[in-house]
């Protein structure tokens, strides 16, 4: 997600200068290590984590159909859902559209924290957006933009989007999307957060979340997943990567994958975030998807 444009208020914390990572796509399991090819500082070598399950989603049964990506189980069978991500950024014009196009889910930002002053507010659309997408036949997922740096934080953005959600049925979790803002010259004042703290944030925010009585998942991209989380303490909680591109190189499981910041989808101006989700969160313990394979749209002749 692109939460960066958020109201950036000016206060006393400390400049720090980021070194931008650039990471390209390609990283393979050699023994017990996992190698990053990094344009700043050239190969990186990180251990693999035995305590985390890995990927079970075969690149190769992932195919790009019509700017889409679909996923395939062994036996030909969708085995995930379509969605879209948006904010009060994204203009929504025609929700019923929106479906028709083959949307099955949206997650919608409940609100955020700002990165300068780190005020909490809400997304100004999501009300209107919840009900257009509920009356059109979506299901409804929601998320936090969160800039905390600290635990009482975190749990200050738990509260504030139970208190958002109150009174209103989710079909899809609750996602806790805390981000590094690399593109600030001033600094943004999550810029210094040691992976324990930001470990703990998410933990305090499924926590809480959880309590309220939703499902909580935490998104994040391969790069700060795997420099900036302790992965082995979060791993009761379904996992939102976003990484671009035809097909994860993220070596561990994940839930719900962000696979495209410039997607189209009919009733939407302007891009969009687009996703597969392999489980079905609207039904009774989120079983997987498994979905009959589209018919072929090919003529033969005899």
């Amino acid at each position: 997600m692109h939460e960066y444009i958020e109201e950036h208020t000016t206060t006393t914390t400390t400049s720090i200068t980021y070194e931008s990572i650039q990471v390209d796509r390609f990283y393979e399991r050699g023994g017990k290590k996992i190698l990053l090819h990094d344009e700043v500082y050239g190969q990186i070598w990180l251990p693999v984590l035995e305590d985390v399950p890995l990927s079970t989603h075969p690149l190769e049964l992932l195919k790009e159909e019509n700017d889409r990506m679909i996923s395939y189980d062994k036996y030909g069978s969708i085995n995930a859902m379509t969605g879209i991500d948006i904010s009060v950024y994204n203009d929504v014009y025609d929700w019923e559209a929106v479906k028709a196009d083959g949307i099955d889910f949206v997650m919608m930002r409940v609100g955020y924290r700002t990165y300068g002053g780190g005020q909490i507010k809400a997304d100004t659309a999501f009300h209107k957006n919840y009900k257009a997408a509920k009356e059109a036949g979506l299901l409804v997922g929601a998320y936090f933009f969160s800039q905390a740096i600290t635990i009482e934080e975190a749990v200050d953005e738990a509260i504030f989007t139970a208190r958002q959600l109150e009174g209103l049925e989710l079909d899809f979790p609750v996602a806790y999307d805390w981000e590094i803002i690399y593109h600030d010259e001033d600094g943004a004042r999550t810029d210094n957060v040691p992976v324990d703290v930001l470990t703990d944030c998410c933990l305090a925010f499924c926590q809480h979340i959880e309590a309220y009585g939703y499902q909580p998942m935490i998104y994040q991209n391969k790069r700060t997943t795997l420099h900036k989380l302790d992965l082995p303490r979060l791993q009761d909680y379904p996992f939102w990567l976003a990484e671009y591109g035809d097909g994860p190189t993220y070596i561990y499981d994940y839930d719900m994958w962000q696979y495209s910041c410039t997607g189209t989808v009919k009733g939407i101006n302007g891009a969009v975030d687009l996703n597969l989700s392999f489980y079905d969160y609207s039904k009774e313990d989120a079983p997987p998807v498994i979905r009959p394979a589209k018919p072929s749209t090919e003529t033969t002749t005899e």
